[in-house]
């Protein structure tokens, strides 16, 4: 299967927002050659040029950019437009809420977190709202806003890295999460920065990592199960 190549040219500026207080371009100088994605003719440079760092600059991300990030995860799809996902969010200029946050993550995690401009906490609703019955659903559904956020922070020149890897229990707490709603997962959203300035070499080696996805054929079925997809 052809594969674009991993210099192509820079995205036609007339694909990007052109309210530059709310979205930057992406360029490629801001994105390290191993982590620009190769992929298939035809996908959008946005999916291409995001990337998960572990190295931030702790730089504040103007108010105006955060909005437009959040604004973004509010027009993501849910069954029945239920929209039951949530977002506790803590700019380091809130010092307090930023490190309720981080303390609640894993000492790993926490390691290098503590260096992002926002740590952003999601959360489910169980249960439908117009006739509280069980929201199957409710989890799948909030992965959408994140995923769109994350590309909207990478729209704005931004980066971003989700994490799993935090108490659930002491995220309730600390968060106030009502127990109608189950916690999902925290991003972390940044300017990136040198790998060099993270503190143990496994992450500094992951940094740096090309990036790996499984072949479309392991994941896309013709039809039933195990029929790789073919075009």
């Amino acid at each position: 299967m052809q594969r674009t190549s991993p210099r192509a040219p820079n995205p036609n500026p007339n694909t990007w927002k052109q309210n530059k207080t709310l979205s930057a371009e992406p360029s490629h100088a801001s994105v390290p050659p191993e982590k620009y994605a190769e992929t298939v003719p035809g996908v959008a440079e946005l999916f291409r040029l995001r990337w998960s760092p572990r190295s931030f600059s702790g730089r504040p991300v103007p108010a105006e950019i955060l909005e437009a990030i959040l604004e973004a995860g509010r027009w993501a799809p849910s069954s029945y437009n239920e929209q039951p996902w949530r977002f506790i969010v803590a700019a380091r200029e809130d010092a307090a809420a930023f490190q309720s946050l981080l303390s609640i993550l894993l000492p790993f995690n926490q390691e290098w977190a503590k260096n992002a401009s926002v740590l952003i906490l999601t959360a489910a609703r169980n249960n439908f709202s117009h006739d509280e019955s069980a929201n199957r659903h409710a989890l799948h559904d909030a992965g959408a806003p994140l995923s769109y956020m994350m590309l909207q922070a990478t729209a704005s020149g931004l980066q971003s890295h989700a994490m799993a890897g935090f108490d659930h229990a002491k995220a309730r707490e600390v968060a106030h999460i009502p127990p109608e709603f189950q916690v999902g997962a925290v991003v972390s959203i940044g300017y990136p920065d040198s790998a060099d300035k993270l503190s143990s070499e496994q992450m500094k080696q992951r940094e740096v990592a090309a990036r790996q996805r499984k072949p479309l054929s392991e994941l896309a079925f013709n039809g039933r199960w195990g029929q790789p997809f073919a075009k």
